[in-house]
């Protein structure tokens, strides 16, 4: 990789160069329109662990668990949404083999939180900006979330920030390449994130450019859209991709998490990394 100083973390926490995210994509859980009350936390647990085997048997290098299922999303979550999560993902903890984070859509308090209850490495959220967003205006507040973070201990959970988010645009009519700027220096991410409009959607390959361009040594995640025929082209300029509805069967959105789909992809990586390997 470039520069040890730039990717020392990633180093700390991944086996291997340009790291692949799987997105553990919870079912809607207990307060959501869509929670399944007759199934119950069982049913939510079952899938869970279905899809955490056939992500780690596909050879991922971490997993990502996020309430992805609780449409539409809150940006201040119920306190119940982090709670069962917790819940969840501490009845999977036996079960996991690789390094996992976490994602509480869309609330970076709660994201910390449970990153702290459940011993998770890294948390993904929006931290910085204010958006006019498919759920309401969103605005933020890194510095308070700064000093949460400090507060309760969780320093050494790593940042990951949506630097693009998605269903959402940002309010300042400011360039993509100056945002970027500003965040690194004023908000000390770990690392940023570049994604398409929504889940599973294309990430902009200029705009991740751009991001990259601008980022200086603080790592760049391409966050959605991520195949297997286009993993080459996106992980030649980020530095990692977070991959979610790929790995889904058929690559639908709405269904459980297919191995094949993720050794599919897994061997177009492991083949990259060989390539720069070699070249290094």
């Amino acid at each position: 990789m470039e520069g040890t100083g730039m990717t020392s973390w990633l180093n700390e926490i991944f086996d291997a160069p340009k790291p692949v995210i799987a997105m553990l994509h919870l079912s809607a859980l207990p307060g959501d329109p869509g929670y399944d009350s007759t199934a119950g936390l069982s049913a939510v647990v079952s899938r869970a662990r279905r899809e955490l085997a056939a992500l780690q048997e596909g050879g991922v290098d971490g997993v990502m668990f996020s309430n992805e299922f609780s449409l539409p999303y809150l940006t201040k979550t119920e306190p119940i949404t982090a709670i069962t999560m917790a819940r969840v993902i501490g009845e999977l903890l036996d079960d996991v083999t690789i390094p996992y984070g976490v994602n509480v859509l869309w609330d970076a308090r709660a994201s910390i939180d449970l990153a702290v209850a459940t011993g998770a490495r890294w948390v993904r959220e929006i931290f910085t900006g204010v958006y006019a967003s498919d759920f309401g205006m969103w605005d933020t507040n890194v510095g308070e979330i700064a000093r949460h973070r400090h507060r309760i201990g969780a320093d050494n959970v790593r940042l990951l920030y949506n630097i693009v988010p998605e269903s959402a645009q940002y309010v300042a009519e400011r360039d993509l390449a100056s945002i970027t700027r500003t965040t690194v220096f004023a908000t000390a991410p770990d690392a940023l994130c570049v994604s398409g409009p929504t889940a599973g959607a294309p990430t902009d390959i200029e705009a991740l450019r751009i991001v990259k361009a601008n980022a200086g040594h603080t790592p760049v995640f391409v966050n959605t859209g991520v195949r297997a025929e286009t993993v080459e082209q996106v992980l030649g300029v980020a530095d990692g991709a977070v991959v979610g509805t790929y790995f889904k069967s058929e690559g639908i959105f709405e269904n459980e998490a297919d191995s094949s789909r993720v050794e599919e992809l897994m061997s177009a990586v492991r083949s990259l990394r060989s390539g720069f390997l070699a070249s290094a």
